[in-house]
């Protein structure tokens, strides 16, 4: 039988390395993608911040999608930074600043995911808060505004709970001492669409609230967008659930790398250091 060839005693070469290259640009691509886009979120959120006017950018500020943009990019472009650098430079402090922001993130989605299936209601009321106050600055903010219409077009739906809602709004409020010509009407985006019609009536809305909810079903949508949504999520459970998957996903194989690289960068460190002290021995 051939014999094995003999394990040399000594150190491992200079050459060398327990860092694996693969899992190392494997990473470093994976966050400079994600850091590219975070850098056009910030982008596109600061410009459209900028086009808005002061007064009407402060007083919707708590709803603003474009904070929200800016927020979210930010907060990618500081993780994706520190995953970008550590990879690159081999760097364990900021590869486990990495691993731990990526680990927060996803026990969060999840518990957000788990708290809202349990306390459902509570999760509806919040939902509604939500839709409330962008109802009240419908008008202040353009993208809130087309944001809204976007959702009702797509929902077929009108206001919250039903078309009434938008009577929180101080242009549609439908109390006789509003000086507004749109008091009492509702969005364009509520009306029901002919595909037949040439011409198409943006003021079908107009004086809705006014009117009961079987003479308004008749012209707009007289729904509310918060059962519209917990229908539609009922409806589509396994749609969520892979786009849950889909974000969850790459986080978790950020989290393994980074782990993973982490555990190469301690074993080269303790090598280097072996290799240290048996040329200072000697003997060697």
């Amino acid at each position: 039988m051939a014999r094995r060839a003999a394990v040399p005693a000594g150190p491992l070469g200079d050459d060398f390395s327990f860092v694996s290259p693969v899992a190392k640009y494997v990473l470093f691509s994976f966050n400079l993608l994600f850091w590219m886009i975070s850098m056009v979120m910030v982008a596109v959120g600061v410009y459209a911040r900028l086009l808005k006017h002061a007064e009407a950018a402060m007083a919707c500020l708590a709803v603003d999608p474009a904070i929200l943009l800016i927020i979210v990019g930010v907060l990618t472009f500081l993780i994706t930074f520190c995953g970008c650098v550590g990879s690159l430079r081999e760097n364990i402090c900021l590869l486990q600043v990495f691993s731990v922001c990526l680990t927060i993130i996803f026990l969060l989605q999840l518990a957000a995911g788990v708290l809202g299936f349990v306390f459902s209601d509570k999760a509806r009321g919040k939902v509604s808060e939500i839709i409330n106050g962008a109802i009240v600055h419908y008008r202040d903010d353009l993208d809130l505004q087309n944001l809204i219409d976007f959702g009702q077009k797509e929902f077929s739906c009108c206001g919250g709970v039903s078309y009434k809602d938008w009577s929180q709004n101080m242009y549609f409020n439908c109390t006789a001492t509003n000086p507004s010509h749109e008091r009492c009407s509702v969005p364009f985006s509520c009306c029901l669409h002919d595909a037949d019609q040439a011409v198409i009536n943006t003021m079908c809305g107009h004086g809705m609230q006014a009117r009961g909810y079987l003479e308004a079903s008749a012209f707009i949508h007289t729904n509310g967008c918060i059962d519209k949504l917990v229908n539609w999520t009922h409806s589509n459970l396994f749609l969520l659930g892979g786009i849950t998957l889909g974000l969850a996903l790459p986080q978790l194989v950020g989290i393994v790398l980074a782990k993973l690289l982490i555990n190469q960068i301690r074993d080269q460190i303790k090598l280097q250091l072996y290799n240290q002290q048996h040329r200072a021995d000697p003997w060697y």
